[in-house]
């Protein structure tokens, strides 16, 4: 939680924080301020002392409801400062940083840098601001021992953005699942009333359209997968494809907050009007594994166990695993599940990037996704929901959803 950072940046000798970028789908911006329309900004937080945010004069009221400290780049003006550069707009901004540096007392130390921004410009003023400011050492990580931790666990609060984004997610998923039914089938694929194929571009588009009358948005697209792409677990799906009877699609919805804040991540595996002997098998296989690991869910316990887990349990049934072959591309392929909130991928993970601090905390949302892929086949399964670890040891699924995989035509 928040009250983690300052703690956090001790222990890994840091004196200050810089953020910079958006308050819109920018996490750490985001976690800072709690998010607005704020298009560009920089949060400067020295350990121990409250963040203050700079800003543009124009959003300075969007800036006042974070509640932080707000400092204006009016007030450091860049007519002058590009005088004082020569007209180098780069060494104008640098000069500028060093100037709100310089008010926060950060001539010298460790600043760890965060945020979302093109690279190129951000580079340049550092190169000049390392010699502006020859006594601070700037900091860049590609694991995140300060902000990310702090994510790991949730507040009160957090949870029930969470836990509206799920509510809106599974009204969603419903919807889909409603739309698809009702079609009319020729020759096995489903028809639109004009007599046109459906295809995945189709039903993602009304997919958008629901998200955005909820007040939430799509900004790293949805999984609809069918057939073979279903057997690849991160194929988005042929916007082109037809959308059939008796092939597995994988539907894998993780939208955000409309402005960019809390995702949910939710999967469910369907098959139209009927399904093959042998889907039905894996299907039924996936869903055991994801009963028992969920079952045995405990506080405190390093995510990485219930990995190994999964790999051990479908192993035994016959299949591929990372852990017998970390080469596979058929069988299970992935890790079991990863941390949740202004990031669709946070700590705790279980997987290959998972360190000593991925635990089951209380606080922590994560969730748990076995699946298995044969694009050989045509087909593909997964099942995934998020689940928040509470402080009485429950691991409280944020949504029910029916897991039915064949869904019946209903026209």
């Amino acid at each position: 939680m928040k009250n983690q950072i300052d703690a956090l940046m001790q222990e890994n000798e840091i004196d200050a924080l810089l953020v910079t970028g958006s308050a819109m789908h920018n996490p750490a911006m985001v976690y800072l301020t709690g998010g607005g329309h704020i298009t560009s900004a920089d949060l400067i937080k020295p350990r121990h002392q409250p963040a203050v945010l700079f800003c543009g004069p124009m959003e300075r009221d969007e800036a006042a409801k974070s509640g932080l400290t707000v400092r204006l780049y009016s007030d450091y003006p860049l007519k002058p400062l590009l005088e004082q550069a020569g007209q180098d707009y780069t060494r104008a901004l640098a000069l500028r940083y060093r100037q709100m540096l310089s008010d926060l007392g950060l001539e010298r130390g460790r600043v760890a840098l965060y945020g979302q921004i093109e690279i190129g410009p951000i580079l340049g003023i550092l190169k000049e601001l390392s010699q502006l400011l020859p006594e601070v050492e700037w900091v860049g990580f590609t694991r995140d021992p300060i902000l990310m931790p702090a994510m790991m666990t949730k507040d009160a609060q957090e949870i029930e953005r969470i836990r509206s984004m799920a509510k809106i997610t599974t009204e969603v998923v419903a919807r889909t699942a409603d739309f698809l039914t009702h079609h009319r089938v020729e020759n096995e694929v489903l028809v639109k009333t004009d007599g046109k194929p459906l295809t995945i571009a189709d039903v993602k588009g009304r997919i958008n359209l629901w998200l955005s009358e909820l007040g939430a948005e799509n900004p790293e697209g949805t999984i609809f997968a069918i057939g073979r792409d279903a057997g690849v677990p991160h194929s988005s799906g042929n916007p082109a494809d037809f959308v059939r009877l008796g092939k597995t699609i994988v539907f894998d919805i993780f939208p955000c907050e409309a402005g960019g804040g809390y995702y949910y991540d939710f999967t469910r595996t369907w098959s139209l009007g009927y399904a093959s002997d042998e889907a039905l098998d894996l299907y039924q296989q996936v869903k055991s594994v994801y009963d028992t690991i969920v079952s045995e869910l405990a506080l405190d316990t390093p995510f990485p166990r219930y990995q190994q887990r999964t790999c051990r349990l479908l192993g035994e049934l016959g299949h591929p695993t990372i852990e017998s072959d970390p080469q596979t591309q058929e069988g299970y392929v992935h890790s079991v599940g990863h941390g949740l909130g202004l990031h669709v991928h946070e700590m705790p993970f279980s997987g290959a990037v998972a360190g000593s601090q991925d635990v089951l905390a209380p606080g922590a949302v994560i969730t748990i996704e076995p699946g298995l892929y044969y694009p050989s086949r045509e087909m593909g399964f997964r099942i995934e929901d998020t689940y928040f670890a509470r402080e009485d040891g429950v691991f409280e699924r944020f949504a029910d959803y029916p897991y039915d995989f064949v869904l019946p035509m209903r026209r």
